[in-house]
Protein backbone atom coordinates (compact mmCIF):
# COMPACT_ATOMS: atom_id res chain seq x y z
CA UNK A 1 0.00 0.00 0.00
CA UNK A 2 1.33 3.43 -0.93
CA UNK A 3 1.63 5.99 1.87
CA UNK A 4 1.00 9.72 1.52
CA UNK A 5 2.56 12.24 3.92
CA UNK A 6 0.39 15.36 4.25
CA UNK A 7 2.00 18.63 5.38
CA UNK A 8 -1.00 20.95 5.64
CA UNK A 9 -1.91 23.21 8.58
CA UNK A 10 -5.63 23.47 7.75
CA UNK A 11 -7.21 20.48 9.56
CA UNK A 12 -10.28 20.53 7.32
CA UNK A 13 -8.23 20.26 4.12
CA UNK A 14 -5.88 17.66 5.62
CA UNK A 15 -8.80 15.51 6.79
CA UNK A 16 -10.57 15.79 3.43
CA UNK A 17 -7.43 14.68 1.59
CA UNK A 18 -6.92 11.78 4.00
CA UNK A 19 -10.54 10.62 3.55
CA UNK A 20 -10.34 10.77 -0.24
CA UNK A 21 -6.96 9.01 -0.28
CA UNK A 22 -8.27 6.26 2.00
CA UNK A 23 -11.20 5.74 -0.35
CA UNK A 24 -8.66 4.98 -3.09
CA UNK A 25 -6.75 2.55 -0.89
CA UNK A 26 -3.90 4.83 0.18
CA UNK A 27 -2.48 5.10 3.67
CA UNK A 28 -1.93 8.64 4.97
CA UNK A 29 -0.16 10.43 7.76
CA UNK A 30 -0.64 14.10 8.54
CA UNK A 31 2.20 16.04 10.12
CA UNK A 32 1.73 16.81 13.81
CA UNK A 33 4.80 18.84 14.75
CA UNK A 34 5.50 21.63 12.25
CA UNK A 35 8.94 22.14 13.78
CA UNK A 36 9.98 18.56 12.98
CA UNK A 37 8.60 17.83 9.53
CA UNK A 38 11.68 15.93 8.33
CA UNK A 39 11.70 13.71 11.43
CA UNK A 40 8.06 12.77 10.91
CA UNK A 41 8.76 12.29 7.20
CA UNK A 42 11.52 9.79 8.01
CA UNK A 43 9.35 7.97 10.56
CA UNK A 44 6.46 7.78 8.12
CA UNK A 45 8.51 6.49 5.16
CA UNK A 46 5.99 7.84 2.63
CA UNK A 47 5.93 7.24 -1.10
CA UNK A 48 4.73 10.78 -1.86
CA UNK A 49 4.47 14.12 -0.03
CA UNK A 50 1.72 16.76 -0.26
CA UNK A 51 3.15 20.06 0.93
CA UNK A 52 1.57 23.48 1.55
CA UNK A 53 3.65 26.64 1.20
CA UNK A 54 2.29 28.69 4.10
CA UNK A 55 2.99 26.75 7.30
CA UNK A 56 3.77 27.56 10.96
CA UNK A 57 7.43 28.26 11.82
CA UNK A 58 8.98 27.40 8.42
CA UNK A 59 7.40 27.56 4.99
CA UNK A 60 6.96 24.71 2.54
CA UNK A 61 9.98 25.75 0.47
CA UNK A 62 12.20 25.18 3.50
CA UNK A 63 10.79 21.72 4.14
CA UNK A 64 10.95 20.79 0.47
CA UNK A 65 14.66 21.61 0.52
CA UNK A 66 15.20 19.61 3.72
CA UNK A 67 13.36 16.57 2.36
CA UNK A 68 15.32 16.78 -0.89
CA UNK A 69 18.55 16.51 1.12
CA UNK A 70 17.34 13.12 2.32
CA UNK A 71 15.24 11.66 -0.46
CA UNK A 72 14.03 11.87 -4.04
CA UNK A 73 10.46 11.01 -2.99
CA UNK A 74 7.85 12.78 -5.18
CA UNK A 75 6.56 16.08 -3.76
CA UNK A 76 3.38 17.88 -4.81
CA UNK A 77 2.82 21.43 -3.56
CA UNK A 78 -0.78 22.27 -2.68
CA UNK A 79 -1.24 25.99 -2.10
CA UNK A 80 -3.49 28.98 -2.69
CA UNK A 81 -0.33 31.03 -3.27
CA UNK A 82 -0.33 29.90 -6.88
CA UNK A 83 1.29 32.88 -8.59
CA UNK A 84 3.96 32.16 -11.17
CA UNK A 85 6.81 33.09 -8.83
CA UNK A 86 5.78 30.54 -6.20
CA UNK A 87 5.23 27.82 -8.80
CA UNK A 88 8.68 28.42 -10.29
CA UNK A 89 10.22 28.52 -6.80
CA UNK A 90 8.54 25.23 -5.87
CA UNK A 91 9.87 23.49 -8.97
CA UNK A 92 13.36 24.91 -8.44
CA UNK A 93 13.35 23.61 -4.86
CA UNK A 94 12.70 20.08 -6.14
CA UNK A 95 8.91 19.72 -6.32
CA UNK A 96 7.40 17.43 -8.95
CA UNK A 97 4.03 19.17 -9.33
CA UNK A 98 1.96 22.11 -8.06
CA UNK A 99 -1.81 22.18 -7.50
CA UNK A 100 -3.57 25.45 -6.74
CA UNK A 101 -6.18 25.65 -3.99
CA UNK A 102 -9.07 25.23 -4.14
CA UNK A 103 -8.70 22.02 -6.09
CA UNK A 104 -10.95 19.15 -7.09
CA UNK A 105 -10.15 16.03 -5.05
CA UNK A 106 -10.45 13.85 -8.14
CA UNK A 107 -7.79 15.94 -9.89
CA UNK A 108 -5.51 15.63 -6.85
CA UNK A 109 -5.93 11.84 -6.76
CA UNK A 110 -5.27 11.62 -10.51
CA UNK A 111 -2.02 13.57 -10.12
CA UNK A 112 -0.98 11.41 -7.16
CA UNK A 113 -1.67 8.24 -9.14
CA UNK A 114 0.27 9.51 -12.15
CA UNK A 115 3.33 10.39 -10.04
CA UNK A 116 3.22 7.06 -8.21
CA UNK A 117 3.04 5.16 -11.50
CA UNK A 118 6.01 7.03 -12.95
CA UNK A 119 8.08 6.68 -9.79
CA UNK A 120 7.28 3.23 -8.43
CA UNK A 121 6.40 1.00 -11.36
CA UNK A 122 8.84 -1.60 -10.03
CA UNK A 123 9.33 -0.48 -6.43
CA UNK A 124 7.71 -2.10 -3.42
CA UNK A 125 9.60 -0.57 -0.50
CA UNK A 126 9.43 2.88 1.04
CA UNK A 127 11.66 5.45 -0.68
CA UNK A 128 13.55 6.35 2.49
CA UNK A 129 14.59 4.32 5.53
CA UNK A 130 15.89 5.90 8.74
CA UNK A 131 17.94 4.56 11.63
CA UNK A 132 19.90 6.47 14.29
CA UNK A 133 19.60 9.68 12.29
CA UNK A 134 20.94 8.11 9.09
CA UNK A 135 18.64 8.24 6.07
CA UNK A 136 18.89 5.62 3.32
CA UNK A 137 17.41 6.89 0.06
CA UNK A 138 16.13 4.06 -2.12
CA UNK A 139 15.82 6.43 -5.04
CA UNK A 140 19.50 7.16 -5.61
CA UNK A 141 21.20 4.48 -3.46
CA UNK A 142 22.76 6.92 -1.02
CA UNK A 143 22.94 7.42 2.73
CA UNK A 144 22.63 10.85 4.35
CA UNK A 145 23.92 11.52 7.86
CA UNK A 146 24.18 14.95 9.50
CA UNK A 147 23.75 16.63 6.13
CA UNK A 148 26.49 14.60 4.42
CA UNK A 149 25.48 12.42 1.48
CA UNK A 150 27.40 9.14 1.25
CA UNK A 151 27.30 7.41 -2.15
CA UNK A 152 27.01 3.62 -1.98
CA UNK A 153 27.76 0.91 -4.49
CA UNK A 154 24.91 -1.36 -5.53
CA UNK A 155 26.09 -4.14 -3.20
CA UNK A 156 26.72 -1.78 -0.26
CA UNK A 157 23.25 -0.33 -0.69
CA UNK A 158 21.57 -3.76 -0.77
CA UNK A 159 23.42 -4.87 2.36
CA UNK A 160 22.51 -1.71 4.29
CA UNK A 161 18.91 -1.76 3.05
CA UNK A 162 18.45 -5.34 4.25
CA UNK A 163 19.99 -4.57 7.66
CA UNK A 164 17.98 -1.39 8.27
CA UNK A 165 14.77 -3.11 7.17
CA UNK A 166 15.47 -5.71 9.86
CA UNK A 167 16.96 -3.40 12.50
CA UNK A 168 17.12 -5.08 15.88
CA UNK A 169 17.22 -8.53 14.25
CA UNK A 170 20.23 -10.58 13.22
CA UNK A 171 20.46 -11.01 9.46
CA UNK A 172 22.35 -14.13 8.43
CA UNK A 173 25.23 -14.02 5.98
CA UNK A 174 23.26 -16.42 3.80
CA UNK A 175 20.32 -13.98 3.63
CA UNK A 176 22.63 -11.13 2.68
CA UNK A 177 24.24 -13.21 -0.05
CA UNK A 178 20.79 -14.06 -1.39
CA UNK A 179 19.98 -10.33 -1.49
CA UNK A 180 23.18 -9.63 -3.43
CA UNK A 181 22.49 -12.47 -5.85
CA UNK A 182 19.38 -10.54 -6.89
CA UNK A 183 21.75 -8.16 -8.71
CA UNK A 184 22.70 -11.05 -11.03
CA UNK A 185 26.26 -11.02 -9.68
CA UNK A 186 27.77 -14.06 -7.99
CA UNK A 187 28.73 -13.41 -4.36
CA UNK A 188 30.62 -15.79 -2.12
CA UNK A 189 31.57 -15.54 1.57
CA UNK A 190 34.76 -13.60 0.88
CA UNK A 191 33.01 -11.12 -1.42
CA UNK A 192 30.36 -10.46 1.23
CA UNK A 193 33.04 -9.85 3.87
CA UNK A 194 34.85 -7.39 1.60
CA UNK A 195 31.62 -5.48 0.90
CA UNK A 196 30.64 -5.31 4.58
CA UNK A 197 34.11 -4.09 5.59
CA UNK A 198 34.12 -1.45 2.87
CA UNK A 199 30.64 -0.31 3.94
CA UNK A 200 31.77 -0.10 7.57
CA UNK A 201 34.70 2.13 6.58
CA UNK A 202 32.37 4.51 4.74
CA UNK A 203 30.01 4.63 7.72
CA UNK A 204 32.85 5.22 10.19
CA UNK A 205 34.27 8.03 8.04
CA UNK A 206 30.87 9.73 8.22
CA UNK A 207 30.72 9.38 12.02
CA UNK A 208 28.68 6.17 12.21
CA UNK A 209 31.13 3.97 14.08
CA UNK A 210 29.86 0.54 15.14
CA UNK A 211 26.71 1.04 13.05
CA UNK A 212 26.87 -2.59 11.91
CA UNK A 213 27.61 -5.19 14.59
CA UNK A 214 28.82 -8.73 13.92
CA UNK A 215 27.16 -11.71 15.58
CA UNK A 216 29.93 -14.26 15.17
CA UNK A 217 28.86 -17.45 13.50
CA UNK A 218 25.44 -15.99 12.70
CA UNK A 219 25.48 -12.74 10.74
CA UNK A 220 25.10 -8.98 11.23
CA UNK A 221 22.76 -6.66 13.11
CA UNK A 222 21.92 -2.96 13.32
CA UNK A 223 20.57 -1.87 16.71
Amino acid sequence: MYKIFIVEDDPGIAEAIARQAAAWGYETRTVENFRAVTSEFAESRPHIVLLDITLPFFNGFHWCSEIRRLSSVPIIFISSAADNMNIVMAMNMGADDFIAKPFDMNVLIAKIQALLRRTYDFAESAPVLEHRGAFLDTGDNSLTYQGEKIPLTKNEYRILHCLIENNGKVVSRERLMERLWETDSFVDENTLTVNVNRLRKKLAAAGLDSFIATKFGVGYIIE
